[in-house]
């Protein structure tokens, strides 16, 4: 087995910290500047409509929400980086003492793994499962984050175009779910992210053009297949007049992995 597709991912997890950092250095210029200017003109604040402080704590929440950001995807790294490191041998008796003693701890580490790869950042839109407990359906909407709560392990996101039947009366509504509820989607930049398990004839979930739901469809073509950015797409109960399947165009971005034990 080639390390090519994980080392390729530990490059792109890189770029991701680059860019959170960038960001932060960016948001702590701001703030730099704003205490500059209140140790200059304190005086300031307590004039009517004077907004720094605000300015100011919104510079700190945003340079706070970074930081939590950049640590869950440095430890991304760091466990993508355990999985390609090669283990020690030192002989059959070291070897069993290490599986006797390092079970539990292997378990762990994956099960750390598996939660943290899936915490997507703020900002980013996600596929966000909102279905009651007692729904006989999955239902699956396009989201975008706001939070990542560390202490719940849950993810705020908000459903920025809800239907007009929502029962807040169309407004925009925010969800605190946890991440088995949450499915990121491939990089919109980078057409080569393709999910390349996603072949003809596999289900998959897809956001059904011209809305923000996701429906369970089969795949007819991959983008790679049509030299393009979209999958064809077979979409379940989408029948026309004569009972036929019509097939329909997603963008890659806009598709992901059929979760196991979906409910139809």
């Amino acid at each position: 087995m080639s390390s090519t597709p994980g080392i390729t991912g530990i490059l792109e997890i890189t770029n991701e910290l680059d860019r959170l950092r960038k960001e932060q250095e960016e948001v702590h210029v701001e703030i730099n500047k704003m205490h500059k200017k209140l140790q200059s003109s304190p005086e300031v604040v307590e004039k009517p409509g004077d907004t720094s402080l605000s300015k100011l704590k919104l510079l700190y929440i945003q340079a706070k929400e970074l930081s939590e950001s950049e640590v869950a995807v440095s430890n991304i790294r760091l466990t993508r980086l355990d999985s390609l490191l090669p283990s020690a041998s030192t002989g059959q008796q070291c070897r069993k003492l290490e599986v006797a003693e390092g079970n539990d701890h292997k378990r762990k580490r994956m099960k750390v793994e598996s939660d943290v790869t899936r915490v997507p950042l703020k900002g980013e839109q996600v596929a966000a499962r909102v279905t009651a407990d007692d729904a006989d359906k999955d239902e699956w909407f396009v989201m975008k984050v706001i939070h990542f709560h560390r202490e719940t392990k849950e993810v705020e996101v908000l459903d920025e175009e809800p239907g007009d039947d929502d029962e807040e009366g169309g407004g925009q509504r925010t969800y605190k779910l946890p991440v088995s509820c949450i499915l990121p989607f491939p990089k919109r930049n980078d057409p080569s992210n393709t999910q390349e398990f996603l072949l003809p004839g596999k289900h998959v979930l897809a956001v059904y053009p011209g809305t923000t739901a996701l429906y369970k469809a089969t795949v007819i073509s991959t983008p790679r297949k049509s030299k393009s950015d979209e999958y064809v797409l077979e979409f379940d109960d989408d029948e026309e007049e004569d009972g036929a399947l019509p097939q329909r165009t997603v963008p890659f971005h806009r598709v992901v992995a059929l979760p196991e034990g979906h409910r139809q």
